[in-house]
């Protein structure tokens, strides 16, 4: 016992004295609030995995019999479901801070954030099919067809990944497996992340590197990392409990009928952005494309600065930040558009908007 308590004491005690920037704002939270409410939808999965049925005869049924028959089943799934929108949001903006800050620079710690964004990004995906809803089936039909844009070989991946020849019993039990499977691995980058974040350092908003201008985690960190947790899941929680159903589509409160296709089909708010983009471009494969292009820009962020020998980390400038307030604001603007319907006005501003988002992001690199 003594043993052990000294070597909690051990790892307490190098962990509160990690140094760490002295001008760190409250915009550093992010990450911290992200690993936790990762925690919270991994411990919230396994619940939930203990009751549901990953079969197209009765996923729609266990749903609602975790939400009326279970104890406290309706509190778990709430949290998990509004738990996905709030990780997604503390990941945009903890990118978005990056992309403030120019941490796109330090290309270790920001390559391995943008694959957690991906696999994050693709695991809600999963999750969202699951409930097996009206817009969960449409929503995996779609998605899964743009498959069928690949040259050669799209139409055979899309068979492959249904594992027949439309959304059925073997794209759920596959769907449900990843989704399962992908939270772990994310959890293992972070790890990975954080190496790379304590070895190469971690931005700040004065870009001090001198070891006289850093201050311990603890309490002076540390603290406003606690703040943030009180005010953050205070919020949270009263959505738990007063709006669970707030981020849901209606839709989706029916049984998946593959005869009755949905008037306006649109994913979660947090795909919006990019399924603007898609739905924009007339051509069905530059549609594919610049959808995965949205994400991917943010790898090739650190590749265009390097071509401009933009590697140096300094305070951002004036003309830096008035592009990503140009791209934030463009980023909302995409974003309402997505779930908007295909017609005009909509169509043409969101064609103005893709086009914004991808020259803007490309200018905040070289600036």
């Amino acid at each position: 016992m003594f043993r052990k308590n000294n070597l909690i004491s051990l790892f307490l005690g190098s962990f509160s004295h990690l140094p760490g920037p002295i001008n760190l704002s409250y915009m550093w939270n992010w990450g911290s609030i992200v690993g936790v409410v990762l925690i919270m939808q991994i411990l919230t999965g396994i619940f939930l995995s203990m009751h549901y049925v990953s079969d197209v005869n009765y996923a729609f049924d266990s749903v609602v019999h975790i939400q009326r028959d279970v104890n406290f089943g309706w509190v778990i799934r709430s949290m998990h479901a509004n738990g996905a929108s709030l990780f997604l949001l503390g990941l945009i903006i903890h990118t978005g801070r990056g992309l403030y800050y120019k941490s796109y620079l330090k290309y270790h710690v920001w390559m391995v954030g943008v694959v957690m964004l991906i696999l994050s990004m693709l695991t809600a995906f999963f999750g969202y099919v699951l409930p097996w809803g009206q817009m969960s089936f449409w929503g995996a039909t779609v998605i899964t067809n743009l498959m069928s844009a690949i040259p050669f070989f799209g139409d055979d991946l899309v068979v492959w990944v249904w594992g027949g020849f439309s959304v059925g019993k073997a794209t759920l039990t596959r769907f449900y497996t990843f989704h399962f499977l992908f939270p772990f691995i994310v959890a293992v980058l972070s790890l990975l992340h954080l190496v790379f974040l304590h070895d190469k350092g971690s931005t700040n908003p004065l870009k001090a590197s001198s070891n006289t201008l850093k201050v311990y985690f603890w309490p002076y960190n540390g603290v406003k990392d606690l703040v943030g947790f009180f005010l953050l899941f205070m919020f949270f929680f009263m959505v738990v409990f007063y709006a669970p159903n707030l981020f849901s589509d209606p839709e989706n409160f029916m049984k998946a009928n593959s005869m009755v296709t949905p008037i306006h089909i649109k994913p979660e708010w947090y795909f919006l952005f990019a399924y603007a983009i898609l739905r924009c471009i007339p051509n069905k494969g530059l549609g594919v494309l610049g959808l995965v292009l949205s994400i991917l820009m943010l790898m090739f962020m650190p590749i265009i600065a390097l071509a401009f020998n933009r590697n140096k980390m300094k305070v951002t400038g004036s003309g830096h930040q008035v592009l990503f307030w140009v791209w934030s604001v463009n980023f909302i603007i995409l974003t309402w558009l997505g779930g908007s319907p295909v017609e005009d006005p909509y169509i043409g501003l969101a064609q103005v908007s893709s086009v914004i988002y991808f020259l803007v992001l490309i200018a905040m690199a070289i600036s």
